[in-house]
């Protein structure tokens, strides 16, 4: 059977209601679900950094471990070679030893600067690591607390959202596709999250600018729906939220 007019206007009335409670639920958790999904990606970005700074601490380490081995080899080979010296038979050799033995220490003076070098960036990194830890301890924290607190409300609220959604769900299937369309589109596009107001004080109680008198007269004749000329949202009067009000 085809819905007059007027119970299309008071089963949108009877959506917005129902949306409406759950809205303000919604606005006792305020910004709890947002700082938590902040919160969360603060931590795992600096659980990724520390991973990575700790890895470049591991392999500065191996570096510095390397180079040692590279100075004791080179002095191992300069005291072979200075052996050597004592045997040689000729100037060609003895420059040719004595050439060696002077890479190998070059070797010794290159490692010792770059071990210096390791060293600096060591500290430098450290004091890096050591912040970005302390950082995501106070992050944890801060997580703990404001899941601690979003828990609490959610356990609060919870039943009585699952039940508001059950009945919006069913209520929506009293409004034909064309209107449930509209009507959530509007509801998107409003910071209130009103699609269906009331006429107050004669003026629409979503933008309140004025509506003229014949508008008014319109929208309580229940002949069409009528949406405001300034924000486009659907109006009824004081009859159609009197109909809901007693349902």
């Amino acid at each position: 059977m085809e819905q007059t007019v007027e119970q299309k206007l008071q089963a949108l009335y009877e959506l917005q209601s129902i949306h409406t409670q759950i809205d303000k639920i919604r606005q006792i958790r305020g910004e709890l679900p947002v700082e938590v999904a902040d919160l969360e990606d603060d931590v795992a970005g600096l659980e990724t950094r520390i991973q990575k700074i700790k890895a470049e601490l591991d392999d500065l380490e191996d570096s510095i471990v390397t180079r040692k081995n590279t100075i004791k080899e080179a002095t191992a080979t300069i005291k072979k070679y200075e052996a050597q010296l004592n045997e040689v038979k000729n100037n060609r050799e003895y420059e040719a030893i004595s050439k060696e033995i002077e890479i190998q220490g070059l070797d010794i003076q290159v490692s010792e600067k770059k071990i210096k070098e390791f060293g600096f960036e060591i500290t430098t990194k450290t004091e890096v690591y050591e912040k970005a830890v302390a950082d995501l301890e106070g992050r944890k924290k801060d997580l703990d607390q404001k899941k601690s607190e979003l828990d609490v409300i959610t356990a609060e609220t919870q039943k009585e959202e699952e039940e508001l959604n059950t009945k919006a769900i069913k209520a929506e299937t009293k409004i034909d596709e064309r209107l449930l369309v509209a009507y959530h589109r509007l509801r998107g596009n409003a910071k209130n999250g009103l699609a269906v107001v009331t006429i107050q004080r004669d003026s629409c109680s979503g933008c309140f600018n004025q509506i003229p008198p014949q508008r008014q007269l319109d929208i309580r004749q229940h002949k069409k729906i009528i949406v405001c000329e300034h924000c486009g949202r659907i109006l009824v009067d004081e009859a159609i939220a009197g109909v809901k009000a007693e349902a």
